[in-house]
């Protein structure tokens, strides 16, 4: 019998910069919440839809935050032993 797997909370979100140079948003209140997702396959496809639906708009960004390694660091799952 395996493990179940560990619960890796990642949330996505974007929306409008203020330059395609930088990660400043134009307005904090139109920011888009897509959601908070338990594991980064799950994130990593709804930021792309939302990344594709937005393709248009060169200033319209979409990111993933791994919230689990801001809730406890020791799940950083790119470190080696």
């Amino acid at each position: 019998m395996s493990e179940p797997q560990k619960q890796l909370l990642h949330l996505v979100f974007g929306g409008e910069l203020s330059s395609i140079e930088g990660v400043e948003f134009k307005d904090l209140q139109g920011l888009d919440i897509v959601g908070i997702y338990p594991n980064y396959a799950s994130a990593q496809a709804a930021w792309k839809a939302k990344a594709q639906a937005s393709v248009d708009n060169a200033q319209m960004r979409y990111f993933i935050v791994h919230l689990h390694r801001l809730l406890d660091p020791t799940t950083d799952t790119t470190k080696r032993s």
